[in-house]
């Protein structure tokens, strides 16, 4: 037989999540957010074993994945979270679409939950969404794939420095996405001989 919810349960987690976020939170363009992982790891300390977290794909097509998550405490259903990724998104979605809508739905059911500093987007789900409008980190990905020689190389690298600069400053989880793309292409240019 499940336990009772005690609400105090939820509110004692709310407010260690509040008392906990400070330097846990990513700054993106002046707003903070929660990673999921700070969340996840909030509710389980406070509720461990009562808390349960469940996912399921609602849809999967060639294009997009839909994931729902459902967080139940003592066997109750709490909250719910959806979330959509296109695969066509960004490079990090054409191999990881689905674990990105899974992590996605599964922060905003604890921001459903009450685990949220009033942003119900998670630090990942408005980074990917900065990166997929970025159309300036688009071009620099593009001009670097079209590098000829180590002197053009060089020349990029000083066109993009103070914008990385800022990049990696405003938009961590971006930039982490971005160093990805650069090393995978910086390899390539090695492997043409472009770059030593």
């Amino acid at each position: 037989m499940a336990s009772k919810i005690i609400p105090d349960d939820l509110i004692t987690t709310i407010n260690d999540f509040k008392s906990t976020s400070n330097g846990q939170m990513i700054n993106i363009h002046g707003k903070e957010y929660a990673t999921v992982a700070h969340r996840v790891a909030v509710l389980r300390r406070n509720l461990g074993a009562k808390l349960s977290i469940t996912t399921e794909v609602v849809s999967i097509t060639d294009n997009k994945v839909v994931v729902k998550a459902t967080g139940s405490i003592s066997g109750v259903v709490i909250a719910t979270g959806h979330a959509e990724e296109d695969r066509k998104a960004s490079r990090i979605n054409s191999t990881s679409a689905l674990e990105n809508a899974e992590t996605s739905a599964v922060g905003r059911m604890a921001a459903f939950l009450g685990v949220t500093n009033d942003n119900i987007a998670s630090a990942e789900e408005v980074s990917l969404a900065i990166e997929q409008q970025d159309k300036k980190l688009q071009a620099a990905m593009k001009e670097l794939k079209a590098v000829s020689h180590a002197g053009s190389y060089q020349q990029w690298l000083t066109n993009y420095k103070t914008f990385l600069a800022e990049l990696k400053s405003k938009n961590p989880i971006g930039y982490q996405g971005f160093m990805e793309q650069f090393t995978s292409i910086k390899n390539q240019l090695k492997s043409k001989g472009v770059l030593q």
